[in-house]
């Protein structure tokens, strides 16, 4: 008796997912970071959700989804990137690292666990409660966009 398998997957914009998976989950991402900032955690989760439910087909399962992510915020540093002459910095930057465990029952080659960061330079003369929010912002959406494509876009 001779076996076949047909694995049969869909694509738009890039994206490449298995017909077997059908439902997403992302767990809540705690803040392990040594500086926890208030929003941080909540705003990242909910980002990584949007992104998948505008660019799959996928439905959102409370647990055990056909793909699963999980992790942690495991850095949120600020620190100088450019000092002037008299050293002084010139421009700071903040870094945001997360950690993501991906697990996908269809096709689990396709797991992985690793580590996510990004970053986004600020001038100096500016408080970071001035431009913070805005930063994370823009940070977690590189974050998002990197944990997506490595999970579902096949290059």
């Amino acid at each position: 008796m001779m076996l076949q398998q047909c694995k049969i997957t869909y694509s738009f914009s890039g994206v490449n997912i298995s017909t077997e998976v059908q439902t997403y989950t992302v767990e809540y991402f705690p803040n392990r970071a040594p500086i926890v900032q208030a929003q941080l955690s909540q705003l990242f989760t909910e980002t990584l959700m949007d992104k998948i439910e505008s660019n799959t087909g996928l439905e959102l399962a409370e647990r055990g989804g056909d793909v699963i992510f999980s992790g942690e915020i495991t850095n949120y540093e600020t620190r100088p990137t450019a000092i002037t002459g008299n050293e002084t910095a010139a421009r700071n930057r903040l870094t945001i690292t997360v950690r993501v465990r991906y697990t996908n029952s269809a096709e689990p080659e396709l797991d992985y666990d690793t580590s996510f960061s990004r970053y986004e330079d600020y001038d100096a003369s500016q408080n970071l409660s001035d431009v913070e929010n805005e930063l994370i912002e823009l940070i977690i959406e590189d974050l998002v966009e990197d944990i997506f494509n490595r999970a579902f876009v096949s290059w």
